[in-house]
C-alpha cells in the first residue's frame, strides 16, 4: 500500500505548500495593512466624477449574444491555424473536413444575422 502512495507524496507536499503560502501571505497582508477608512476612500471610483447611475445596471441580452458569437468565430479561427500548418499532409480529406467546418459555421452566421442577433440596438 505504501508503494502505491509514495509517488504522490511530493505532489501532495507541493499542493500543501502552495495552499499554505497563499494563506500565510493573505494573513500577513491583513495584519500589516493600514486601516484608515474615510469618506473619499469608501466612495465609488469613477475617474473622479460622481457616478450618475447605480453600479448594478441591467444589461441587454444582446450584449451577451454578441459576445458568444464573437467567441464562436474566434474559436473557428483558432481551429484554422493547425489545419493551415498541416494542410499538405492532410490532403483532400483535410480540405473537405475544414470546408464542412467553415460551411457549418457560415450557416450559423447567416442564421444569427437573419434572426437579428448581430444588431446592437
Amino acid at each position: 500500500m505504501y508503494q502505491a502512495i509514495s509517488p504522490y507524496v511530493p505532489v501532495l507536499i507541493l499542493i500543501l505548500l502552495a495552499v499554505l503560502f497563499g494563506v500565510v501571505t493573505l494573513l500577513i497582508a491583513w495584519l500589516v495593512r493600514p486601516n484608515a477608512p474615510y469618506s473619499e476612500k469608501l466612495s465609488p471610483y469613477e475617474c473622479g466624477v460622481e457616478p450618475l447611475q447605480p453600479g448594478k445596471l441591467r444589461m441587454s441580452i444582446r450584449f451577451f449574444v454578441i459576445v458568444l458569437l464573437f467567441l464562436l468565430f474566434d474559436v473557428e479561427a483558432v481551429f484554422m491555424y493547425p489545419w493551415a500548418v498541416m494542410y499538405k499532409p492532410l490532403g483532400w480529406w483535410g480540405f473537405i473536413e475544414m470546408a464542412l467546418f467553415v460551411i457549418i459555421l457560415f450557416v450559423g452566421y447567416i442564421y444569427a444575422w437573419l434572426k437579428g442577433a448581430l444588431e446592437w440596438e
